[in-house]
């Protein structure tokens, strides 16, 4: 197998012996370094393996804690790739686990070889997605400072406590200000591959994003629809002599009400 990510430090949190160690071997023909961890980790553990990626199969965790783990790893290493490398799930999971921050899902049974391949993906979308984030400065926009190197906005030195995914689908707006992105390009920038027929998480996430900045900033207005077709981004004050304007929860009251009734749809039940 030829890498072309170079040498990737990995973490896999699983407890299926006879997959781990075909995926050890491949790994270590690879000359990746890896660690095999039986269960639940601290966060900082993590951050202090310096790892690239975790492979994580959710059914080894406790359930009560798989799901909250997965948004703790996500939201607090927002430059880790995360593949979910679980047993049989449901469609409502899958949807929780990608709209949670993971970056890939994948069944089990899997090959080893698969597995790689899309950590290999995930790597390399961070790290164009990090390119030169070290020398870009914070774009600051309204009342809005975007921090690329902390992959969060601010006003005033106040966080906008933005997830991962959110981060990233602002500074995906925010690089195109002034022009109307359309969801599948959204989705492209973002999630990093095409969006499936009938998937509302730009719609689920824009709605998110909307509120946190309307909390952070409320007398600016940044994202703006095009019905039918997009998002554009582009800060305008909001007049306080004008009509009130409907809060962030109630924009678009036609996509987003069906964006929130379909995410509802697909929460999960179990874990």
């Amino acid at each position: 197998m030829s890498s072309t990510t170079g040498t990737l430090r990995v973490a896999v949190i699983d407890r299926d012996g006879a997959f781990l160690k075909v995926l050890g071997n491949r790994l270590d023909a690879a000359g990746w370094q890896h660690r095999i961890l039986g269960g639940l980790v601290p966060v900082e553990e993590l951050v202090a393996m310096k790892i690239n990626a975790i492979v994580l199969d959710m059914s080894v965790l406790p359930p009560e804690e798989a799901w909250p783990f997965l948004e703790r790893v996500c939201g607090m290493l927002p430059g880790l790739g995360v593949i979910v490398c679980t047993n049989e799930s449901t469609v409502a999971q899958r949807v929780r686990g990608l709209r949670l921050g993971a970056d890939d899902w994948v069944g089990k049974p899997c090959h080893p070889e698969e597995v790689m391949a899309r950590i290999e993906a995930v790597v390399r979308r961070r790290r164009r997605q990090s390119g030169g984030r070290e020398e870009r400065g914070p774009l600051v926009v309204g009342e809005l400072e975007i921090r690329a190197d902390q992959y969060q906005a601010f006003v005033s030195g106040r966080s906008g406590d933005l997830t991962r995914r959110e981060f990233e689908l602002l500074q995906a707006l925010a690089d195109a200000q002034g022009s109307v992105i359309e969801r599948g390009e959204i989705y492209r920038r973002v999630w990093g591959y095409e969006m499936a027929h009938g998937d509302r998480s730009v719609d689920v996430f824009i709605r998110k994003l909307r509120i946190k900045l309307e909390q952070l900033s409320p007398s600016w207005s940044y994202i703006h629809t095009h019905f039918g077709i997009g998002y554009r981004f582009d800060p305008e004050p909001v007049d306080p002599s004008a009509e009130a304007a409907p809060s962030a929860a109630a924009v678009d009251a036609g996509e987003d009400a069906e964006a929130t009734t379909v995410e509802r749809e697909l929460e999960p039940t179990d874990a």
